[in-house]
């Protein structure tokens, strides 16, 4: 809380950029001195119902006390925000502070009376609602835990505005008004509401951006060829449902049509409103052009101009004014730098991007953050998607260059409602909220596939791109990712493999394999790529090169109604000779067989057969018909080559660029997807990619079986929050960051119930006797220096010691190879039950948040990387799978005939150790090593623990957009 000597200092870091619920923007700051005119202008906007529901009677306008009294605060006792949309009032919200007679009070009283008041033009926007987030946050802020307001009965809006929030509430009636009285401590409701509320409003602002009902390209040059007159015209060739213009501020006088669009010279002059805008100018122009569309209330942008952050420092800045002129006008922006976007549905048929050809429709969703790899992904997903496999295609495309704004957080929420799309891909360089990524991963996850693919891995990020820095190894992240369910793949070759199979096929129920076909050695490297990838095949069904379509209609028949096979991999190769099966019946055979168990997944791998994997996509009457040739364009048509564009955002000449293919007429009729239940089959040409894809989907599948009980966090009656509360702030008050020492770590750790083996320091052997005496023996003996500890392989340790004379021969072995005590360090601890020696970690990341880590003691996890992860805090179910998620699990378990060990009760371990973590955040990192399991029980020999401010949540606050 301010002190009395800043109480007056501006709050900046109150103002946020919020999305409402229709997909707009607005900005949310603290009033000032400087507001009086803004207000008196907002309240003169306001309806005279509105101000009656406000004042509680009639009141026309404000009064210079009024004024001064709704524009002077204290940001402490007294509070004001304001929603503003292009500078001007849209909303205000205001707390006073009160005490228990309900006079105005300050600190230590918690409780504050708040008031809202929407301009009529944006009532049902979720105004009301993103202001209650923000003023509650503030109010907690300043040690105010209580919110009262007095609301009119017949002011049902804003009565459901409090009613909705989730917090904890009471209401009553009295003298005519209703009084509601609410707690601002979030609550699971309150953080679920929000959370919805923030999905709704995202999906809507991509939803805007995807489905304009009119779109204006701005920059459209007068001639073919060029970034801007490229959009326009893929837009116009594609059929774009919507109403088209073109932008121009060098037409002449009787211009009045660009390529056979209506030509305007400045948004302003365009008759009727335009949904987005694609900004094709020079940079040093975009300021402009925003203006103009913000004026014009254009709802968002699409900027493919380049000359931003990826252009240096003078570009970031560039940017940055960017994103806060757009916000400023309620506007999203794509970009800038941006490769465009599509939407293949037959009722908007939107190419606002520089793809010069529409990708089939279909049910994948497709976001890359390199116009380079989008590019690449449109081009392998047309050979995989038409000819090769199918007629499965893109529902959405999004290619979001920089992502100053529009991210793949907004296009997640908006693909997880969406019922065009059943698959997700995405190019990710850079993740910018990654504890906000992998919340909406693991929602998006449980409800259809997300396939990501991530560039950048070991090295910065796009210099275009404003990410928070991640501590956390690429490993871990990826660790992390896999554990929201996300299906993590290393290039994009294997993304589109994966979401073919996931676009076309159900999941498959477990990983075994059946594997026929008509060649043996194919099939026995589909058995071996099996093994390799962790599934279980049965052995390879050799059907000969003699087979028939009979032949493989009956063996796939038979794979797929046996119950001991999940899944079934089909192997072809060319046969020769008269009796050599066609490639139309071989596809019709197959896909007849396969829709007879539709539950089980089918794939084929074909060597050198591109006339079977045709027939497979046209083996089903579902599939479209050929569409004819479009009529002439009224203009020379340009190829691929000839679109212009920034080369940082398509990278080399040589990057792969979409297959040709004929332009659509728009009133041709457009492709169709299959309809719904129809699967194709997916076809590979390497046994490794089939099995690879189909491992994924069998470890997707296992994932949303368990999703569906993502177990509980247990509670333990022997967890003391308040005494570690109280033990924390205590040691906090020393400084700002500090590493326990032992007696204090084993006490903090003790509070939850992680009993650590104390280590008495033992500097001489008279010393060392003593502490053995007191810890009992066998003890152990051993060298704590940096360079020595957790080394048992060194030397500088010594178990069992049974008795004094031992310890001392032991102390003076030690003090001959290593030196004087001062050096050693050593120390005495009481001797643990034998077992399998662990480590155990917490560490808050600033960027991802709390990660627990397990793994072997010793070279298994620092030399070889075998630890696992998972997010705090952990349930019982995730603990589990920790312990079994790393390759030296088996050793846990009874390998080679050794005893198993009480895996149970380091499982325990661990969740008492997330919990620790998640209800005290000061507590920045941990470290238990080594944790030694027994057959019966944990023995944790060691332990670290540094107390720190913890870094910012902001995934626990008010709704706002990544700041700029």
């Amino acid at each position: 809380m301010q002190t009395s000597s800043d109480r007056h200092e501006y709050p900046a870091h109150w103002e946020a950029d919020v999305v409402l619920r229709d997909g707009g923007t607005a900005r949310i700051r603290p009033i000032t001195v400087d507001d009086a005119e803004r207000l008196v202008s907002f309240y003169e906007q306001v309806s005279d119902e509105s101000k009656y529901y406000r004042f509680f009677a009639p009141y026309p306008r404000l009064s210079a006390k009024d004024v001064h009294r709704f524009t002077h605060h204290d940001f402490v006792d007294r509070v004001g925000l304001a929603a503003t949309i292009g500078g001007e009032f849209i909303a205000t919200v205001r707390y006073d502070r009160i005490g228990a007679d309900g006079a105005p009070a300050s600190a230590p009283a918690d409780e504050a009376e708040v008031a809202f008041l929407v301009q009529d033009a944006h009532q049902g926007r979720g105004v009301a609602s993103a202001l209650l987030e923000h003023i509650g946050a503030v109010a907690r802020e300043r040690g105010i835990r209580r919110f009262a307001a007095e609301v009119l009965p017949a002011n049902n809006k804003m009565i459901k505005v409090f009613t909705d929030a989730g917090y904890t509430q009471k209401r009553s009636f009295e003298d005519g008004v209703v009084r509601l009285e609410f707690g601002l401590e979030p609550t699971d409701r309150s953080v679920a509401v929000q959370r919805a509320r923030e999905q709704r409003a995202e999906a809507r602002s991509v939803q805007r951006l995807l489905a304009p009902g009119s779109v204006a390209v701005v920059g459209a040059g007068r001639t073919p060829g060029g970034v801007g007159r490229s959009v326009l015209d893929n837009l116009r060739d594609t059929g774009f449902t919507g109403r088209l213009h073109a932008v121009n501020r060098a037409l002449g006088e009787g211009e009045k049509e660009l390529g056979g669009v209506a030509a305007y010279r400045s948004v302003r002059d365009i008759d009727g409103p335009v949904d987005l805008a694609v900004v094709a100018v020079p940079a040093e122009q975009v300021p402009e052009i925003v203006t103009e569309c913000g004026e014009h209330g254009v709802q968002g942008l699409v900027v493919v101009s380049a000359g931003y952050a990826e252009s240096g420092p003078e570009g970031r800045e560039r940017q940055r004014a960017l994103v806060r002129q757009a916000r400023s006008y309620g506007m999203r922006i794509i970009g800038p730098n941006a490769f465009g976007v599509i939407n293949t549905s037959p009722d908007i048929r939107l190419n606002a991007s520089l793809a010069p050809e529409m990708p089939r429709p279909g049910r994948i969703g497709l976001f890359a953050q390199s116009g380079a790899i989008g590019v690449a992904l449109l081009s392998r997903l047309h050979r995989r998607g038409g000819g090769v496999t199918g007629v499965t295609g893109v529902s959405t495309f999004v290619s979001s260059g920089n992502r100053a704004d529009v991210s793949g957080n907004d296009v997640l929420q908006y693909w997880y409602e969406d019922p065009d799309t059943d698959v997700a891909l995405m190019y990710l360089e850079s993740i910018g909220n990654p504890r906000k990524f992998t919340r909406l991963a693991r929602r998006t996850a449980a409800a259809k596939p997300l396939v990501v693919v991530q560039g950048a891995r070991h090295g910065a990020g796009p210099s275009g791109h404003a990410v928070r820095a991640t501590r956390l190894p690429h490993a871990t992240v990826s660790a992390l990712l896999r554990q929201a369910g996300v299906i993590r793949v290393d290039t994009i070759t294997e993304l589109v493999d994966a979401g073919l199979l996931l676009a076309r096929q159900p999941l498959p129920a477990g990983p075994r394999v059946a594997i026929l076909g008509n060649s043996e050695s194919l099939g026995l490297l589909t058995y071996d790529a099996c093994l390799a990838e962790g599934l279980r095949p049965h052995r390879p069904l050799d059907l000969t090169t003699a087979a028939s379509a009979a032949d493989f209609h009956a063996a796939l028949a038979r794979a797929l109604a046996d119950d001991t096979s999940d899944a079934v991999v089909v192997t072809a190769i060319p046969a020769v000779g008269e009796t050599s099966v066609g490639d139309a019946a071989l596809a019709e055979a197959l896909r007849s067989a396969a829709a007879a168990t539709p539950s089980k997944p089918v794939l084929v791998v074909h060597v050198e057969l591109g006339g079977l994997a045709e027939a497979l996509s046209a083996a089903t009457s579902t599939a479209p018909q050929a569409v004819p040739p479009a009529a002439p364009a009224p203009r020379s048509e340009p190829g691929p080559a000839s679109v212009t564009a920034p080369r940082s955002r398509t990278g080399p000449a040589s990057a792969p660029a979409p297959a040709p293919q004929p332009r659509t007429n728009p009133t041709a009729p457009t492709p169709q997807p299959p309809p719904e239940g129809a699967h194709l089959i997916p076809a590979y040409p390497a046994a490794e990619r089939a099995v690879r894809a189909l491992a994924q989907a069998v470890a997707y599948g296992q994932w949303r079986r368990e999703a569906a009980d993502p177990g509980k966090v247990p509670e333990y009656e022997n967890i003391d929050e308040r005494g570690a509360a109280a033990l924390i702030d205590g040691l906090l008050s020393r400084g700002q960051g500090l590493t326990l020492g032992t007696d204090e770590t084993c006490d903090l750790l003790g509070a939850y119930g992680v009993e650590v083996h104390r280590a008495l320091p033992a500097p001489g052997p008279d010393a060392a006797a003593d502490a053995a005496r007191t810890l009992g023996y066998p003890v152990a003996l051993k060298a704590t220096a940096p360079h020595l500890r957790h080394r048992a392989d060194l030397g500088g340790v010594r178990l069992d010691l049974a008795d004094e004379e031992q310890l001392r021969r032991a102390y003076a072995e030690l003090t001959e190879l290593f030196g004087d005590p001062e050096e050693l360090r050593p120390v005495v601890q009481r001797m643990a039950p034998r077992g399998v020696d662990t480590v155990v970690r917490a560490v808050i990341d600033p960027a991802a948040g709390a990660v627990l880590s397990f793994g072997l003691a010793g070279a298994a996890s620092q030399l070889l990387g075998d630890m696992a992860h998972r997010l705090i805090p952990v349930t019982d179910r995730d603990a589990a799978s920790l312990v079994r998620s790393i390759r030296t699990a088996p050793l846990l378990f009874g390998w080679r005939g050794s005893a198993p060990v009480d895996t149970p009760a380091l499982e325990e371990l661990m969740v008492r150790l997330s919990r620790l973590v998640d209800d005290h955040p000061e507590v920045v990192a941990v470290t238990l090593e080594p944790v030694v399991v027994a057959p019966r029980g944990v023995s944790v020999l060691g332990a670290s623990v540094r107390l720190a401010p913890p870094p910012a949540r902001d995934d626990l606050g008010p709704r706002t957009l990544p700041a700029y």
